[in-house]
């Protein structure tokens, strides 16, 4: 696995605020500095430079260091958040259709993960294949879904679930005219768009 590309040096104040993040995440993980690198792709001394505001990281390293200490890019560029709420009430969540989809959030906004239940429909967006950083978990609540990973084809029913990473091309289709019903998460880290997993086509917006 060949590093993920160096970026030049930015603003000092960008340096001095990403620096300690990553040494005290990687200590939080109870990972040497050797460990991390070479789970991350890098060299020791790299990552070594990275910590001490030598470098700047590139976005592929902030993925790659991300997912090594199991949190999210916001939280590797010191970001904060407001509070959010664990809980989330039906009646207080809204349908939005996309490419004949209909989802509903399932989570709390700006979250590692995002989760949401969705209705896949017979027939649109049948042939669009999906490829992006992350991970997906899906269940299928009623009706059947055909799920094509790769070049494998599997149809799931009611109570089947699957895990994947999503860099493998996928796509989702429903098997019966009613269409199927899903829980649906992904780590698509810090996605401002939900169209960014469901594939939308060009042009189109929530």
């Amino acid at each position: 696995m060949s590093p993920p590309e160096e970026a030049g040096p930015g603003p000092a104040e960008d340096l001095f605020v990403v620096a300690p993040q990553l040494r005290a995440l990687r200590r939080r993980a109870s990972l040497t500095l050797e460990a991390a690198a070479r789970d991350a792709g890098l060299s020791p001394a790299h990552l070594s430079r990275l910590e001490t505001g030598q470098r700047q990281p590139s976005l592929p390293m902030l993925l790659a260091l991300a997912r090594v200490y199991g949190t999210t890019v916001s939280e590797l560029l010191g970001e904060t958040v407001a509070d959010r709420a664990a809980v989330v009430r039906a009646a207080d969540t809204e349908p939005t259709r996309a490419g004949g989809w209909t989802y509903w959030q399932a989570g709390a906004p700006g979250r590692g993960m995002q989760a949401l239940r969705v209705h896949v429909p017979f027939g649109p967006q049948a042939d669009i294949v999906r490829v992006h950083p992350g991970e997906e978990w899906l269940y299928v609540l009623t009706g059947r879904l055909r799920l094509r990973l790769g070049d494998s084809t599997h149809v799931l029913g009611p109570g089947d679930s699957a895990h994947y990473d999503s860099l493998t091309p996928h796509r989702l289709a429903a098997v019966d005219r009613d269409g199927t019903d899903l829980l649906y998460v992904h780590t698509l880290l810090q996605s401002p768009r939900t169209g960014l997993c469901l594939g939308l086509t060009p042009g189109e917006t929530p």
